[in-house]
């Protein structure tokens, strides 16, 4: 069976055509319309067009937002205008196939889950480190959605309390102090402490007029002590997140994705120093392990496809 898998992304929408291995074996990619009904047809063009070189079943898309139970409304989206959009329906007149829309940070974990690093569990949690914390939460084999639909939002869970402003409109959330514009600004931050710390960052920041995150990982890989430090707090901010995570969910397994991960060990090293520290009972219970995803970009997509298949072959049941 092959089923088509749309990610939509804030600047890119990136579609393919996935087989039941998790294969890409055809795929597209456009800018991102600003307009929801442009965004709809460029969405709808894409999946037709794919659809027409290939015998497909089903088409699932990802998008950023909370997706209600019935998986066909945006209730809320924070980059794309979308409020109690109907978007399964908007875009199920556009296309032939049967359409399924899901979370985006849902359908990178399940891609994961199935075809990446998580293949060989059955209970874990992805959290990806973008410009926010994605997070997707697999128990006992399934996607776990919660009883509203909403359920994995794990960079919206309160780390700090009266901590910094999020874009969800609650303050401390865990997306503020581990993502990788957390990793900015803890660079920049440093890099406002002057000194010799400091002095790397400070000198990119005077010539780029910002301070990026591949520019920090790149110094982090050339061993510059306040890039590091950067790291370092971020790191202890998410692992300390996972500690709790896993009194709650007690995954076997952490996958850590998004543009921070491509660090590696690098990251996931302090990572489970202080997961260790967070963690009740630690020395007297089993503990997760730690890896870096494997699909990359594309785990949006073939996750975002499988789900599409897989619910089409329910229905059929």
């Amino acid at each position: 069976m092959l089923n088509i898998g749309i990610d939509i992304g804030g600047t890119k929408i990136a579609g393919g055509v996935v087989d039941e291995r998790g294969e890409i074996i055809d795929q597209l990619r456009v800018e991102t319309p600003v307009d929801t009904t442009e965004l709809s047809h460029a969405v709808a063009d894409m999946a037709n067009h794919l659809a027409d070189h290939h015998d497909v079943s089903a088409v699932g898309v990802a998008a950023a937002g909370f997706i209600d139970k019935s998986q066909s409304v945006v209730i809320h989206a924070p980059n794309i205008a979308w409020r109690d959009y109907p978007l399964r329906q908007t875009l199920q007149a556009l296309i032939s196939w049967p359409v399924t829309i899901e979370n985006d940070a849902n359908a990178a974990g399940w891609g994961e889950f199935r075809f990446g690093a998580g293949r060989d569990v059955d209970d874990m949690v992805m959290l990806t480190l973008g410009t926010g914390v994605g997070g997707a939460i697999m128990i006992d084999g399934e996607l776990f959605r919660g009883g509203h639909g909403i359920a994995g939002e794990l960079g919206h869970v309160r780390f700090i309390r009266d901590g910094r402003r999020c874009g969800c409109g609650q303050n401390g959330c865990l997306e503020q102090y581990a993502s990788g514009r957390a990793l900015q600004r803890e660079a920049d931050a440093i890099a406002d402490e002057g000194g010799e710390r400091g002095r790397a960052l400070a000198a990119v920041r005077a010539e780029k007029g910002s301070i990026s995150g591949p520019a920090v990982s790149r110094l982090v890989l050339a061993g510059d002590a306040g890039a590091q430090e950067a790291l370092l707090r971020v790191a202890t901010a998410l692992g300390e997140a996972c500690g709790e995570f896993q009194a709650v969910l007690d995954p076997e397994l952490f996958v850590i994705g998004g543009g921070v991960a491509q660090l590696g060990e690098t990251l996931l090293q302090p990572v489970r120093i202080a997961y260790e520290t967070a963690l009740p009972g630690y020395g007297d219970r089993p503990v997760a392990d730690f890896t870096i995803a494997k699909l990359g970009n594309d785990a949006g997509m073939i996750g975002a496809a499988d789900l599409a298949g897989r619910i089409l072959v329910e229905s059929r049941a």
